[in-house]
């Protein structure tokens, strides 16, 4: 053996290309970069109302119950920077800890109404003929009814309060989420990865919860970001008519309909309220919309 051929595997050793390990950093970079400047921002403002309901004292200059006389209704300033209410409460301390009930609503509702949603689509994609259309008959009854009316008329039942609006609200989406998840079912239930396991002898159990379920779930888990904002608003909408949170307990919408009363005198009593509200709105939406598209391949 010559010279030139021990030296070979040296030669191979330094041409190894480059490990995956080292081209993961900057296809993350590229990938990050690819989000516009919108989605952050909602990503930011939404982690800010996060942290204000996680640890609303670290934020808040003061205590959303403690009154002020003195203070009724003043104007935003140094010392109140969104101003005060009807009985000198600090608006900004308000708006914080009212973050609290808004995100347990919006979060909370949405993992009800996705968690049964996706057992009801789940079951329904997989089942037999009849229990496909029994169920799906029923989640089309409950569709015909918008789910702020379905959730006034579950609240009619069972009563107000922030357990019961979270369960109400939770139940009216349900039917969404189960149309979804049925969709999914039927695109993927003969998918060849499916019908390895069936070949392989797993149970049917078994099949819908590892392989059929995570796959089917994904496209809708994107989606349930936007049904966060959704929730958050229909509990702001149940509390400005009285059958949510009740006073004085912080909260966006109960705000809203206290200060219609006023609007004359005290304009940044119901508009700072309004804007938060608005703007998890569309921060969520904007989040869901942009992670939809990224999925489905679009810039």
């Amino acid at each position: 053996m010559s010279v030139t051929e021990l030296a070979r595997p040296s030669l191979v050793l330094e041409q190894t290309p480059t490990t995956p390990v080292d081209e993961q950093r900057p296809r993350r970079r590229r990938a990050l970069r690819g989000y516009p400047v919108g989605f952050w921002i909602s990503v930011a403002f939404f982690a800010v109302v996060v942290i204000a309901a996680i640890a609303p004292a670290a934020l808040a200059p003061f205590d959303p119950l403690s009154t002020d006389t003195s203070n009724v209704l003043a104007p935003p300033s140094i010392a109140h920077l969104l101003g005060t209410d009807e009985a000198g409460r600090d608006v900004l301390s308000r708006i914080i800890y009212g973050a609290q009930p808004a995100l347990f609503l919006g979060i909370g509702a949405t993992i009800i109404a996705l968690g049964v949603g996706s057992l009801i689509g789940l079951a329904a994609g997989l089942g037999n003929r009849f229990l496909d259309a029994l169920l799906m008959r029923v989640t089309d009854v409950s569709l015909a009814f918008p789910e702020l009316l379905l959730a006034l008329l579950i609240i009619s039942i069972f009563g107000g309060g922030l357990l019961n609006t979270l369960l109400a609200i939770g139940i009216a989406g349900i039917p969404s989420y189960a149309r979804l998840v049925r969709g999914q079912t039927l695109a993927i239930r003969n998918a060849g990865y499916v019908e390895a396991a069936r070949g392989i002898g797993l149970s049917p159990t078994r099949i819908a919860l590892h392989h059929v379920l995570p796959n089917a779930i994904r496209p809708v888990l994107v989606l349930a970001t936007i049904g966060v904002g959704t929730a958050t608003l229909a509990g702001a909408a149940l509390t400005f008519l009285g059958l949510g949170v009740a006073p004085p307990t912080p909260e966006w919408g109960s705000m809203l309909s206290i200060s219609r009363n006023f609007l004359e005198r005290a304009w940044w009593y119901g508009i700072f309220p309004g804007l938060t509200i608005t703007a998890l709105v569309v921060s969520t939406t904007t989040i869901g919309r942009t992670l939809q598209r990224r999925l489905e391949g679009k810039r």
